[in-house]
């Protein structure tokens, strides 16, 4: 299990100094909002089909059956205290988890700016500049990032990882018939397109071919998802994949559902008020409506899981 006291702020925050604007101050402790984490089975940074993972395991695995759990994290990516810990909170109920690095070394962690510097509460107009620029700068690595974490790198990356998992982990795949996913920001998108029927080009990561010439379909990876997502909007949705979160204006959340609910697909969803960036991972916050709203999305994600 992670460490407790070397687990940082808030999602996006992880790196000591933030790409993601509007995170909150780095917190000294680790807290879920739901209670103290049980005892963990094995947990380990190993590789699988030759791409690094974060491995975490009830306690009882494998004397007692078990899910297997595919953990797209944020883009703070396996080394991540905050996400190492929400991995491990879905072990301790009972799925072997294994997140993936999704980026190849490539983390936000490894492009986070130097957090040195404290923000004064009463900056001056040299220092406002100085920060406006400082934005800029980190909006422009961000898309650069972004940029290199393309579909075609990522998707035959997961997919490694899902076939090498399903050897590994065959007994957990039986039990649950299938995988199960979850994702966070980044790897919310991924775990969206691992739940759908997709042309094979697009299921593989590669561009789409030529309509005309037939699509050939290729299967969803998963049996069921959840995912959280930050945006700047107040608010955050669960909805389906069978389930996801995502933060999203009402008029494009409401044209979301409408397809959800036109493809007569499976789902449900949530909005959470007043909620920051990344609010769904371990994190400390002041204010006790975001560590309920944290409590409540952990647990309203966990039993969608466990109802497949």
């Amino acid at each position: 299990m992670a460490e407790d006291e070397v687990a940082t702020r808030a999602p996006e925050s992880d790196a000591q100094g933030s790409l993601v604007t509007g995170d909150t101050p780095e917190q000294e402790g680790a807290s879920m909002g739901v209670g103290p984490q049980p005892a963990l089975g094995q947990v380990e940074i190993t590789k699988i089909a030759d791409v690094d993972v974060y491995i975490t395991k009830p306690s009882d695995y494998p004397h007692l059956p078990s899910k297997l759990l595919l953990f797209l994290s944020s883009g703070t990516g396996i080394h991540s205290k905050n996400n190492q810990l929400q991995a491990d909170k879905y072990a301790s109920e009972g799925f072997v988890v294994v997140m993936p690095d999704q980026f190849a070394g490539d983390s936000l962690q490894k492009n986070a700016t130097d957090p040195n510097t404290t923000p004064d509460s009463n900056p001056s107009m040299i220092e406002k500049v100085k920060m406006g620029l400082a934005d800029t700068a980190k909006s422009f690595m961000i898309d650069m990032w972004l940029a290199r974490q393309s579909q075609e790198k990522v998707i035959p990356l997961l997919h490694k990882v899902i076939e090498g998992a399903k050897d590994e982990f065959a007994d957990a795949v039986a039990n649950g018939d299938g995988i199960y996913a979850v994702g966070y920001c980044f790897g919310a998108r991924y775990v969206l397109l691992l739940g759908s029927e997709l042309p094979d080009t697009v299921a593989k990561g590669q561009a789409v071919k030529d309509e005309e010439h037939g699509v050939v379909k290729s299967a969803p990876q998963i049996k069921a998802g959840a995912i959280a997502h930050g945006g700047s909007q107040p608010f955050s949705i669960e909805e389906g994949l069978d389930s996801c979160w995502q933060l999203f204006p009402d008029d494009v959340r409401a044209e979301g559902q409408k397809h959800l609910v036109d493809s007569g697909m499976e789902h449900e969803i949530q909005v959470f008020p007043g909620v920051p960036h990344g609010f769904a991972v371990v994190g400390e916050y002041d204010d006790a409506k975001i560590m309920e709203a944290q409590r409540a999305a952990f647990e309203q994600m966990l039993a969608w899981l466990k109802s497949f």
